[in-house]
């Protein structure tokens, strides 16, 4: 990199790195916070590169247990399990945990991308493999990278934003043979119709 006039930073790399008293404001700018995403990659390939086939399921972390959309979650997890695929959730509570859960108890492997947000308490107790991303981009990356198709249950903003990043790549063909089932006809209807 070059660096001239009131551009050149005092001192050396190695004085501004060693310098226990200056600032570290150095360390949340744009070069670190590459490495920080570079690194949230690395951790998800390796969590997730011996996973096999799976099959990630999206839905409101809202649903209650004992819903109709919660059970539905629940029998979809455990079939997707018994046909040999992995499960894939946000890790949440709601849907993403009835997921969890419906291939847990069917002796299926049960996975969890998490997101690092202020009101989010954790990785539900059904998740079997987990990782917690700070980036949206990269975690999304994991579910289409690592999934074989997307089944979406009713659900927020979050859903919508996992449902239209799969729709999008299936579209201009990023993706190809990449089912994508959307589940309750009248929750998706307006958007199908």
């Amino acid at each position: 990199m070059l660096r001239r006039r009131g551009q050149v930073t005092p001192g050396t790399t190695d004085q501004r790195l060693l310098d226990t008293q200056g600032s570290t404001d150095w360390l949340h700018g744009d070069p670190w916070r590459v490495m920080r995403i570079q690194s949230e990659f690395v951790e998800g390939f390796g969590a997730l590169a011996e996973l096999g086939p799976a099959v990630s399921v999206f839905g409101s972390s809202r649903t209650v247990p004992g819903s109709p959309e919660y059970e539905a979650g629940v029998r979809i997890g455990r079939a997707l399990a018994e046909a040999g695929f992995a499960v894939i959730t946000g890790g949440g509570p709601g849907a993403m945990e009835a997921a969890n859960k419906g291939a847990c108890e069917a002796g299926g492997v049960s996975v969890g991308l998490g997101i690092e947000l202020p009101f989010e308490q954790g990785l539900n107790n059904y998740v079997d493999i987990g990782v917690n991303f700070r980036y949206f981009f990269v975690r999304k990356t994991m579910f289409v990278k690592y999934s074989q198709g997307y089944v979406v249950l009713p659900g927020g903003l979050g859903t919508l934003d996992e449902l239209f990043e799969a729709l999008t790549l299936v579209q201009t063909g990023k993706v190809t043979r990449f089912p994508v089932v959307l589940l309750g006809v009248d929750y998706w209807s307006g958007l199908v119709g």
